[in-house]
């Protein structure tokens, strides 16, 4: 994929300077057909916020990462901010915030992926029935949820557009695993959906939009590829193009 870094020869379109970098990243964002909208010609400051699904640098081989290539897409003028962090748990969230930029306009989450590798172990524990086993995850959903819940209460305080993102499904090699994973997974999807639809929030579905091996670097990292596809989801939600409900092809 070409990204045209750097480019930024001026054109004309539709009587509003831009640059040929806008124009391309554009097209990439899936606005090709169509005129640059005034939503996406508008300087934006989006911050991202979460854990290696947005920090994910060190897995892709210096391709670019998820930060850069939402800057590539952005408007002249416009910036991305990473402040999510590698390993970042939902209660690490406050303390991501803390720093958050004055210029900020738009937040974009991504968070939950390691709390649930921390209680995978329950997929191998011996049980007596499915009923069982279900009551097991049900009770590790209700602690997600309420954990998930109150980090949401503090990224709402700067009143600012929020999407957050479904925790995507796993590339592990092994099919019975990959199966328990994604089964489990759905759960813990169920109370991140419950959340945003409930104080009515953009949800990125990134199982819907990670639905590749070749979106992975690993089975739990974006690559580059699934790194631009989740690029282009957060431009569509801060240019405008989908501010609500859910953002899922891209």
């Amino acid at each position: 994929m070409t990204y045209a870094l750097g480019e930024m020869i001026a054109v004309e379109h539709g009587g509003m300077r831009v640059s040929r970098r806008t124009l391309v990243g554009a097209s990439l964002a899936g606005f090709a057909s169509r005129p640059v909208r005034s939503e996406l010609a508008a300087m934006k400051h989006i911050v991202l916020l979460g854990d290696s699904v947005f920090d994910n640098a060190a897995y892709v081989g210096g391709s670019p990462d998820v930060q850069r290539q939402v800057a590539d897409l952005l408007p002249q003028g416009s910036q991305a901010t990473l402040l999510a962090r590698d390993g970042a748990f939902i209660a690490d969230i406050p303390s991501q915030l803390h720093p958050l930029p004055r210029t900020a306009t738009h937040l974009v989450i991504s968070v939950g992926g390691n709390d649930a590798l921390e209680t995978s172990g329950l997929l191998d524990e011996p049980t007596t029935s499915v009923a069982n086993a279900m009551e097991k995850i049900a009770i590790v959903a209700d602690l997600f949820g309420r954990n998930y819940s109150a980090m949401l209460e503090e990224a709402l305080k700067p009143a600012l557009p929020i999407a957050i993102c479904t925790i995507y499904e796993p590339r592990y090699p092994e099919p019975r695993q990959r199966t328990a994973a994604v089964t489990a997974l759905a759960v813990l999807n169920d109370r991140i959906t419950r959340e945003a639809f409930s104080r009515s929030l953009t949800m990125i579905d990134l199982r819907v939009i990670c639905d590749r091996d070749e979106d992975f670097a690993n089975p739990i990292e974006p690559s580059a590829r699934g790194g631009a596809k989740i690029a282009a989801a957060i431009v569509r939600f801060a240019s405008g193009e989908q501010s609500s409900g859910v953002i899922g092809k891209t």
